[in-house]
């Protein structure tokens, strides 16, 4: 995988097949950042001086970059359903390849478990995102919503919840409940997995 990963990058900076040259330019960028994720996250300019290359082969590779988040990123659209947790963490990871700070997002779905719309309830701070009942369920209420998935990141790479993510869970979906309105899964999205609240029995409802 490693492998693959050089020759992918060399090839991307050499703008073509790789050469001795682009795959030492790959070898540093790796060393520098310590993985492609870090890559991801980097300016143009760290790009350039990091890898030891020019301004043009900094450019492409950027881009390139941003042409692999776009195509891996594939959010559900109004009126798509889903099937699991991990289709959801497929769809939605790539958003946050790079995200410094943590994004809490709710989709709101009808009686048939369709996406009406997907809100951004808040932008927390490097590793905390403070949600209030109030924030996530007035656009739930206004758009008649039947069910709610929660899902954020962790910019630390690691989607195991935090004793905040646990109490802000328990706390939502008993304002749920009070307002007839189910909340299926909270999904914390990391760099290489998932947590799914609903898969680890953390709810009273599932994806039934």
């Amino acid at each position: 995988m490693m492998d693959d990963t050089l020759n992918l990058l060399a090839g991307v900076i050499a703008r073509g097949a790789g050469s001795p040259t682009s795959t030492a330019a790959a070898r540093r960028l790796l060393r520098h950042f310590g993985s492609v994720q870090g890559l991801v996250s980097a300016s143009k300019d760290e790009l350039r001086t990091a890898g030891k290359i020019s301004e043009k082969q900094a450019e492409a590779l950027r881009l390139a970059i941003e042409l692999g988040r776009e195509t891996c990123s594939a959010p559900l659209r109004a009126g798509e359903r889903f099937s699991s947790s991990r289709e959801l963490y497929l769809r939605y990871r790539a958003r946050f390849f790079s995200a410094r700070r943590e994004y809490f997002f709710s989709l709101q779905l009808n009686s048939k478990n369709q996406l009406i719309r997907e809100v951004l309830v808040s932008i927390g701070s490097l590793n905390v995102s403070v949600v209030h009942p109030r924030e996530v369920f007035s656009f739930a209420v206004r758009d008649s919503t039947s069910a709610l998935i929660l899902l954020h990141n962790h910019p630390s790479g690691d989607p195991s919840p935090s004793r905040e993510d646990h109490e802000c869970t328990k706390r939502l979906v008993g304002a749920g409940k009070i307002l007839g309105i189910r909340v299926l899964d909270h999904i914390v999205i990391g760099h290489d997995d998932y947590y799914s609240f609903a898969d680890a029995s953390q709810l009273d409802d599932g994806y039934s």
